[in-house]
């Protein structure tokens, strides 16, 4: 097999791979928009601040320590000790959902019935807010999150293929790992939505908001739930990136990359996350591999992913797996 059909699949592999991690962002605005039609703008800026939080607590740094230092003169940093990855995760997890409550009550619950552009801006605001906070919490150098999970190539699979094709594939471990949590986390969505009756409230409350009401589903409950939920997939984005480029506020701009993500999918489909970021980064992979370097002097992954939602937008914008919407006049 020529060395460039082998180069080609190996490429395709790791589109895949970094797919997933797009998939990963985009579930979460796929989980609130569904809920209550806002467009989170703030997802990606949760995934900083759930990684940025997850690191302070497993370092048991002290939160807002440069605020209290400039103005108290002290200087303190740290408690002196550290807490073990499971036990931060689970506190980061309770940090979440705390915030997910506190979003609901003193800013979305003043919203209600408000124009979706409102709504928009609203999470906008909220975005540079959290950023801001993060940063007041726990500075701004970039941190090394190692909560334990394997990183580097995989030996088994540059083996094999080695052994089987003459030519190893460079799999990231990280990559693997973020796969399999990908896939369970959809999985657990999609049961969690079927067969619990939270789940069939949230997609009730998803179909018709005052038809929820009207059987006694409450609106505030349910949105606290979603953003917690969507806090979630946040830390769990938050600790993948993390891992794979350190903990650092350029990590809130993944939220960009998933924009096509939900282009192709569809806003409100959660399979449809996974499959667009599949196709996104399986596209811009193979992209830059057969047009990109050769003919365009490369760097078409900065751009390649908008391109392609620009189509969808012009041929399906309800994307893939979306809803179609009708209105009749």
């Amino acid at each position: 097999m020529p060395d460039q059909v082998l180069f080609g699949m190996e490429v395709a592999l790791n589109g895949l791979m970094a797919g997933v991690m797009y998939s990963l962002v985009a579930l979460g605005f796929v989980l609130i928009f569904k809920a209550s039609g806002i467009f989170n703008y703030a997802q990606g800026v949760m995934a900083l601040f759930a990684a940025m939080t997850l690191v302070g607590i497993q370092n048991g740094q002290v939160p807002f320590s440069h605020l209290i230092n400039a103005t108290f003169g002290t200087d303190i940093h740290n408690f002196g000790w550290t807490v073990p990855a499971l036990a931060a995760i689970l506190l980061t997890v309770v940090v979440m959902a705390v915030f997910a409550w506190l979003v609901n009550k003193f800013v979305f619950s003043h919203l209600v019935n408000q124009e979706p552009i409102i709504l928009f801006m609203a999470t906008i605001g909220l975005a540079y807010f959290l950023e801001g906070v993060a940063d007041l919490m726990w500075g701004s150098e970039i941190k090394t999150l190692d909560v334990g999970l394997p990183q580097g190539i995989n030996d088994w699979i540059d083996q094999t293929t080695f052994n089987a094709l003459g030519y190893g594939f460079f799999i990231d471990n990280l990559d693997i790992v973020a796969t399999i949590i990908a896939a369970l986390l959809v999985i657990g969505l999609i049961l969690f939505s079927q067969y619990t009756k939270q789940g069939r409230a949230l997609r009730a409350v998803a179909d018709d908001h005052q038809a929820a009401l009207s059987v006694g589903i409450s609106l505030n409950f349910i949105w606290v739930l979603v953003w917690s939920i969507a806090g979630f997939v946040a830390l769990v984005a938050g600790i993948m990136w993390g891992a794979k480029s350190g903990v650092q506020f350029s990590l809130s701009l993944i939220a960009l990359k998933a924009l096509p993500v939900l282009m192709l999918g569809g806003f409100t489909s959660i399979p449809g996350a996974i499959v667009g970021g599949l196709i996104i980064g399986v596209g811009e992979k193979l992209f830059e591999f057969a047009i990109g370097a050769p003919f365009l002097g490369g760097a078409t992954e900065n751009w390649f992913a908008y391109v392609l939602a620009l189509i969808f937008l012009v041929f399906r914008p309800q994307g893939l797996f979306g809803e179609k919407i009708i209105e009749r006049v």
